[in-house]
């Protein structure tokens, strides 16, 4: 059975290609999630005025790959340590975020948070909020898997 995970780490693009990498996953789709306006579209986003964050949406199976191990690579993925950035991408859509959907993966979140602070891998407090998930808004489909229609690797990340 799969689970849903989500995560926001600055721009969709990269984090998208780098989920879609490890094994258990079985799809990964970018969108919005966090805000308040509905069905917002990438321009509503990047206005700023709708509070959404720019985040993947992970559908995987947890027999091959655990939510812990999910969120290992999401801490790698990005600088947890910006607020509302992410290397050139500045804007709250940017921002750090982890998206629970259930008791469970707020749990693991926040003691994987914690145990990252503690860690001293880090000069700056981790930023990341840790949030319920809420609606998922997919993104457009020219967004959906943009470095691999574009024979790019990777991006800034």
């Amino acid at each position: 059975m799969q689970e849903t995970a989500t995560f926001a780490a600055g721009c969709f693009w990269g984090i998208e290609a780098a989920f879609r990498q490890i094994r258990g996953v079985s799809d990964a789709a970018v969108g919005y999630m966090g805000g308040h306006t509905e069905s917002p579209t990438y321009e509503d986003v990047c206005s700023k005025k709708t509070g959404h964050a720019e985040v993947v949406q992970v559908e995987y199976d947890p027999d091959v790959v655990s939510y812990d191990e999910l969120l290992k690579a999401f801490w790698n993925m990005h600088d947890p340590t910006q607020v509302n950035r992410q290397g050139p991408d500045i804007g709250d859509q940017y921002r750090t975020a982890i998206f629970f959907h259930t008791p469970e993966q707020q749990q693991t979140a926040e003691a994987s948070k914690q145990a990252l602070e503690a860690s001293g891998r880090f000069d700056r407090p981790i930023a990341t909020a840790i949030t319920p998930a809420s609606t998922f808004y997919r993104g457009e489909e020219y967004h959906q898997q943009y470095l691999a229609k574009r024979g790019l690797g990777s991006c800034h990340i």
